[in-house]
């Protein structure tokens, strides 16, 4: 018997991160001592207060039971207290938040509440790429914004040909970026607010990283007039509070379009363990000088990473937010051929520019999620040419 994927499965191409971890594990069974820039997995534990939330909880038999609908009631509170305090937005927590299974997941599913066949998603790139391969999945069409250096790594709305515009139902977009380390400035949440609400487009705010900044706080797009009108927004508890093995995070903002992906995740998904929304809650609660000593941590971590670097020659894009390095290759090779001679040479594991579109080509992405003497004994390494 012949088994043959559809189509659009064939159009995906092999998921970045399994592939790096592949390699991870081949190169360790031979023995290979692994410095592992690569997945942006936080290594340090998730607190001891939504652990023993878990623990709590995890114990009361009416969290057994199917976690079905948006979420605990006393999760979407949760959410919605934190939203206020971070950024000073009132939200709804009966119709303006969505539990998500991660907010990788609620990215995944959008596309499917709001895209007909051939219509278009405008996705950033160098970008995460599930904003990509989710719509090609829901039978749409990725129309790429390429984000270049030159212009601070924000893509140039008003360069998306006419068609593309009447086709176009979601934009995508990541501040703090991932790869890039950028942030978005006021004037750019404005524009692309005015721009999503004069083409009809509903625009998507992946947030996942809104607690890792090392300057100014990152804003929310309901901070700006016009946001809640415009799009929804994703925020995931696994890059602030250390819990990526958790899957738990949440979608907010415009009633209609979170009724779409709700339903879209009742016909498909079963929704949170109940228990780690309660741990999830707990996590919200925490005070903010939890998330401040992370942030010094990283802080801490990239510029040493930096400054190491550069003493070796090596230009990097110095990040405004997420635990992300994006650094430059050498004249001469791309990106793949300088992270297969970092992985073959140092046993240094990175991402390839090129992995996150054909604008990352000519950069590779560094990941800080390991402690800093691993990071100062991948610069000796490197030291040593």
């Amino acid at each position: 018997m012949t088994i043959e994927f559809n189509e659009r499965l064939q159009k995906l191409p092999p998921y970045l991160f399994i592939e790096i971890d592949r390699k991870k594990r081949k190169l360790q069974e031979s023995g290979v001592d692994v410095i592992d820039f690569g997945i942006g997995d936080p290594d340090t534990p998730t607190p001891d207060f939504v652990i023993s939330a878990m623990q709590e909880a995890v114990a009361r038999p009416e969290y057994h039971r199917y976690p079905l609908g948006r979420g605990k009631s006393f999760f979407r509170q949760a959410c919605a207290l934190w939203f206020k305090k971070r950024f000073g937005v009132i939200l709804n927590p009966d119709k303006e938040i969505v539990a998500l299974i991660g907010s990788k997941e609620g990215i995944g599913h959008l596309p499917f509440a709001f895209l007909n066949q051939n219509e278009v998603t405008l996705a950033p790139e160098p970008g995460y790429p599930v904003y990509a391969n989710a719509t090609i999945l829901a039978g749409g069409d990725p129309f790429f914004l390429p984000l270049k250096e030159i212009n601070g790594f924000l893509p140039d709305l008003s360069a998306i040909p006419a068609p593309v515009l009447k086709k176009a139902r979601l934009l995508f977009l990541n501040y703090p970026n991932n790869p890039t380390g950028a942030a978005a400035p006021d004037s750019f949440w404005k524009e692309a607010i005015s721009f999503c609400d004069k083409y009809g487009i509903i625009l998507a705010s992946d947030a996942a990283y809104s607690e890792v900044y090392y300057g100014k706080k990152s804003k929310s797009i309901f901070q700006f007039p016009g946001g809640k009108e415009v799009g929804i927004e994703f925020h995931s508890l696994s890059k602030t509070f250390n819990m990526t093995g958790w899957r738990v995070g949440f979608a907010c903002g415009h009633e209609k379009v979170l009724s779409g992906l709700a339903t879209v995740k009742e016909n498909l998904d079963s929704g949170v363990f109940e228990a780690i929304q309660a741990a999830g809650s707990a996590a919200l609660a925490a005070p903010e000088g939890f998330t401040e000593g992370l942030r010094r941590m990283y802080r801490r971590r990239m510029e040493t990473l930096v400054s190491g670097l550069n003493k070796l020659g090596i230009s990097c894009c110095v990040p405004a937010g997420t635990f992300y390095l994006w650094v430059k290759t050498p004249e001469g090779e791309n990106s793949t051929q300088f992270s297969t001679r970092l992985l073959e040479k140092f046993g240094i594991i990175t991402t390839p520019g090129c992995g996150f579109g054909p604008s990352g080509d000519g950069y590779v992405r560094f990941s800080i999620t390991l402690d800093e003497s691993r990071i100062k004994e991948a610069l000796s390494r490197l030291s040593k040419t």
